[in-house]
């Protein structure tokens, strides 16, 4: 009953709520006792609440003795009455005085300490607390002892609709693709009120929309926002500003409320093809142009953004298939036209081509609509230009032999001017190319010469580079390589590959293979080569050495005899003639020179000097020039011990008569002037111990020392 009641006051109007907060104690209090207080923690006052409780037997809401209530927000001109505390043991005297102590006591709730009334001094504010913890008790007003142990009791703040809702995360930004079906999902959003979702309807929110209808609609309890109208189009509007509003009281007039915006933006999907901006296009293009040039774009445009406008161009039709390409600009989306082969004036002046741009990301929801993609016509017209000289070949191959006689024609090279005009031309020899000026041409039919002899074994080809001028304009210049190979004839003769030395063992047999031999042409036969050997005539009938041809073009040398000695013949040499299979045959004889040496049992080789036979068995011919060596040292040592021991025992003072230091040679006569050279010695007086020889000086030491070893 008392919520009810509660519910019925708050809707009705403002005034009875004074009414109200003063009842309110009163009715709550109600059921406890006929006195309409609440009585303190004594035993007395519980057991009696507890008993009259069984009695009763509410079904409802019962009364709970420890808890008081007061409305949030009241600004009276008089503190509001909370409730009253009374004990069992109060006669209605003034001998009990109560207590207060705990949350706000003394500050916000104060209390009669004669009659127990509690009063609330401040405005209150659920948001800021719910509610308060005290403790009241009764004590003896002249002795201050308490008459019973303390109680505990609640202040509940009871809330009322002062907070409107709030959209914390706002404002809301969402995207949505464009032909979208009605109902689907956008975004969602939420808003909070700060007031008490348990008790009454003030935090019972209600959403709506402001702005943004028709187009969008909302959930009124989920908040969900969804799309209203199919189709829309982002090509015809993209952004959209929407007001959503949330309300309290469960949307109910009274509410507070709150707004915020939220901004929807339509994604683009594949719903329009490109399209050409023109159905005609024309080019022109020079004959001359260079490969891979673009010649002129065309563009296709889409209404789409991003990944779906892009498009792929391609020619499908015409009778420049396959001299022209087109490709995609990745940066514009046009489509360029390019050269793949080269042009011709003079063959075909013109070009007509259709080409087609078709998307690339193509969305199957909309292949209903049509084909995604879209044609034009291309004309391409060629015009003429100077064009240098074509010659009739890319490249030419001419053949020679190396005996070709000088002036004779190798070959020819021609070239025409593509133009209509027809200019003459010169040809002409890159000279860079043909350094040693070994050939020449001639400038007005382009026949090529020989001016030096060839030699196939120097350089068996040569490469030239061909010059074709216009004499009307020198600029058209054209040239083509010329390769020239120089066939080979026989002009040379066999020989040996290497210089070739054979051995012979003293202790060989009869038949024995001394050496195999093999032999080079510089020419270069069709067939290969093919040598014959041979001895020289006067040779055929050696009673030493023999040869063999073998099957691999080689020669082997073979001995006739055993018994071969080095004392007897140390050297033999084999005059070989090597002849080639050619046109006319060429021949060469050379020279094989044999050793004969001394050799082991198992045929390897020792010794080829005669002078082994003369050593000492077991002594090598090192071994004794080693020997030699130490004993000329040895020679040496003896010679150099004996000279400074003869220079240790000499004196080092020399006597008085031997002193000649103070020689003076004294003679009587008359110079003839500087023209005698006759009348003395001049030598003399310039080394007056030169008559008898040189004499040492003997007192002091020579500088040269030899230190003995």
């Amino acid at each position: 009953m008392p919520e009810r009641l509660t519910e019925m006051l708050m809707d009705t109007w403002t005034p009875l709520i004074i009414l109200w907060i003063t009842v309110l104690p009163s009715i709550y209090m109600a059921p406890m006792n006929q006195s309409q207080v609440l009585p303190s923690g004594s035993s007395t006052g519980l057991k009696r609440l507890n008993e009259e409780q069984r009695v009763l037997h509410r079904s409802k809401r019962g009364w709970v003795w420890n808890q008081m209530f007061v409305l949030e927000e009241f600004s009276g001109p008089e503190p509001i009455l909370v409730g009253r505390l009374h004990t069992d043991l109060d006669p209605g005297s003034s001998k009990i005085k109560y207590i207060l102590s705990g949350d706000g006591a003394g500050t916000i709730f104060v209390i009669n300490d004669k009659t127990g009334d509690i009063h609330a001094m401040k405005r209150l504010d659920r948001e800021e607390k719910a509610e308060y913890t005290l403790t009241a008790q009764a004590v003896d007003r002249d002795t201050n002892q308490p008459l019973e142990p303390p109680s505990e009791f609640i202040i509940k703040v009871q809330d009322i609709n002062d907070n409107a809702p709030e959209f914390v995360e706002g404002p809301y930004h969402a995207t949505v693709p464009e032909m979208s079906v009605v109902g689907t999902f956008v975004t969602k959003v939420t808003a909070t009120d700060a007031d008490d979702p348990v008790y009454g309807n003030s935090a019972k929110l209600v959403y709506s929309i402001l702005e943004g209808q028709p187009y969008f609609s909302i959930e009124p309890h989920t908040a969900i926002i969804k799309t209203a109208l199919p189709n829309m189009d982002r090509e015809a509007k993209e952004e959209y500003f929407v007001v959503i509003q949330a309300k309290d009281m469960g949307g109910h007039m009274g509410g507070l409320s709150g707004t915020t915006t939220v901004t929807i933006t339509l994604t683009d999907v594949n719903d329009n093809p490109p399209k050409f901006a023109q159905s005609l296009y024309h080019f022109s293009v020079m004959e001359d142009v260079a490969l891979g040039e673009p010649i002129g774009r065309v563009k296709a445009n889409d209404l789409d953004i991003g990944e779906n406008a892009k498009s792929s161009y391609d020619i499908i039709e015409g009778d420049g298939m396959d001299i022209f390409e087109i490709t995609t600009d990745a940066q514009t989306q046009d489509g360029i036209i390019r050269v793949r082969k080269p042009l011709d004036f003079e063959t075909k002046k013109s070009y007509t081509l259709k080409v087609e741009a078709a998307n690339i990301h193509i969305d199957p929801r909309f292949l209903s609509g049509g084909p995604f993609k879209d044609t034009a016509t291309v004309k391409i017209v060629v015009e003429d230009a100077d064009e240098p000289p074509v010659f009739s070949s890319p490249t030419y191959l001419l053949e020679v032999h190396e005996n070709a006689a000088l002036n004779s024609v190798l070959g020819q090279v021609t070239a025409h001017d593509p133009d209509v005009s027809s200019s003459p031309i010169r040809f002409s020899i890159d000279r860079h190319t043909d350094l040693e000026r070994q050939f020449n041409i001639n400038a007005e039919d382009g026949k090529i010469t020989l001016a030096t002899p060839l030699d196939r074994e120097t350089s068996t080809w040569h490469n030239i580079t061909i010059v074709a001028t216009e004499t009307r304009n020198h600029s058209q210049v054209s040239r083509v390589p010329v390769a020239i190979k120089v066939l080979d004839v026989n002009d040379n003769a066999p020989e040996f590959a290497s210089e070739h030395e054979a051995f012979l063992c003293e202790n060989g047999k009869p038949g024995q293979v001394i050496q195999i031999v093999s032999a080079v042409d510089k020419d270069d036969p069709k067939n290969g080569h093919y040598f014959l050997y041979s001895l020289l005539p006067e040779m055929v009938n050696n009673p030493n050495f023999t040869i063999k041809k073998n099957e691999d073009n080689t020669l082997s040398i073979l001995a006739k005899h055993s018994g071969f000695s080095r004392q007897k013949q140390e050297v033999y040499l084999l005059p070989i003639v090597i002849s080639d299979s050619g046109t006319p045959p060429m021949s060469s004889t050379s020279t094989l020179t044999i050793r004969v040496c001394g050799c082991s049992s198992d045929g390897i080789v020792q010794s080829c000097n005669v002078e082994a036979y003369v050593l000492p068995i077991g002594l090598s011919m090192g071994a004794l020039i080693a020997i030699l060596a130490c004993i000329i040292l040895l020679l040496v040592i003896v010679v150099l011990f004996v000279t400074l021991r003869r220079h240790k025992n000499e004196p080092l003072i020399i006597k008085d008569d031997e002193d000649v230091r103070e020689n003076i040679i004294r003679y009587d006569d008359e110079g003839g002037g500087e023209e005698d050279t006759e009348a003395f010695d001049i030598a003399t007086l310039q080394n007056p111990d030169g008559i008898n020889g040189f004499l040492p000086r003997k007192d002091i030491k020579p500088d040269l020392q030899f230190m003995p070893r």
